[in-house]
């Protein structure tokens, strides 16, 4: 008798409520599993459940410790390879290392491209990310990899919850995320604007300013849009200078809150009205430390792309009807 194989969800333990929720929508349990640390540090997987001939999906966001996180994420898979899965997909909401996509310089290391092959030898059979930072880290691949937006999430808020965006500006915060920035503000029918930032010397230590390179922000939503916030300087600089500038108020829509090195006090203090992120990233801490913090739920997205790839259907899709059809739903 043919054995038509099901849905079964992983989760390790880098962010379990993203997990649980994408688990509810699909309305599939998640397989109970173990994940703990020997006395030396070393991690020690148990998978309670058999996944023989399944159809595995393991969520693992590259945040919190990521070395520990990634090393489980590569534990799991190579444990469900071991234990006869059909398939295997790593879905990882935020990819680790995604900042090291390239040679900056003379001997430096393209991380990126060793996290890809260490998924790949582990026994990964596909991986579903989001906003990746550089979409050529799909090509560091030999496996299909699904790079989900959260455009779509993000302009179905600007539309329902930014009141005045017809008369904004969608802002890039630096020359890398023109494109970004060009893609949301032409679905909107609205302008762009492009920041560069720029020492005030050559020392490494001088004052950093920002100058407005494209775009006028005067008497305007400003819309800040980029893919990632981690310390916080960047945007910091940016809401500075646009309030300088005249623009009516200021919103910033940032696909990956890490704010690992963010004084979240300081973001309060700034002239901003809201920082909106996505739950990519565990939010909850940082919503207490920080008022003008909104959280976006992709578990719908994820979720769906789950379904669709378990079924064989078109993942484009999510960024056209389905995306304008779904709600935006806020934590």
């Amino acid at each position: 008798m043919y054995h038509n194989n099901s849905i079964r969800i992983l989760a390790g333990n880098s962010h379990p409520e993203l997990a649980q929720a994408v688990a509810e929508r699909l309305n599939v349990p998640l397989v109970p599993v173990t994940v703990k640390k020997f006395s030396n540090g070393e991690t020690n997987v148990k998978i309670s459940e058999s996944v023989r001939d399944e159809d595995v999906f393991i969520i693992q966001s590259g945040c919190g410790d990521v070395n520990d996180n990634f090393m489980e994420l590569l534990i799991l898979i190579s444990a469900c390879k071991t234990a006869s899965a059909r398939r295997i997909s790593a879905v990882i909401p935020c990819f680790p290392y995604a900042r090291m996509d390239k040679k900056e310089k003379s001997r430096a290391p393209i991380t990126a491209k060793l996290v890809a092959n260490m998924l790949v030898v582990a026994g990964c059979d596909h991986v579903i990310t989001m906003d990746l930072h550089a979409s050529q880290i799909q090509g560091f691949f030999d496996i299909p990899v699904d790079n989900l937006w959260s455009e779509p999430l993000m302009i179905g808020y600007i539309k329902r919850e930014i009141v005045g965006w017809q008369d904004g500006i969608i802002v890039s915060p630096d020359a890398g995320g023109a494109k970004r920035v060009t893609a949301i503000a032409d679905k909107l029918g609205v302008e762009f604007a492009i920041i560069h930032r720029k020492r005030n010397g050559k020392s490494l230590s001088a004052p950093e300013h920002m100058e407005i390179l494209v775009g006028d922000v005067k008497d305007k939503v400003a819309i800040l849009v980029d893919d990632m916030i981690d310390t916080g300087s960047t945007l910091m600089l940016a809401v500075k200078t646009l309030h300088e500038r005249g623009a009516k108020s200021v919103h910033a829509l940032i696909s990956h809150g890490l704010l690992s090195e963010t004084n979240l006090s300081l973001i309060d203090e700034l002239p901003l009205d809201q920082l909106v992120v996505t739950n990519t990233i565990p939010q909850k801490q940082h919503q207490s430390l920080c008022k003008k913090l909104v959280t976006i739920d992709v578990s719908p997205t994820i979720a769906e792309s789950i379904r669709r790839t378990h079924n064989g259907e078109s993942i484009s899709l999510l960024f056209g009807e389905w995306a304008e059809t779904t709600g935006v739903e806020v934590l």
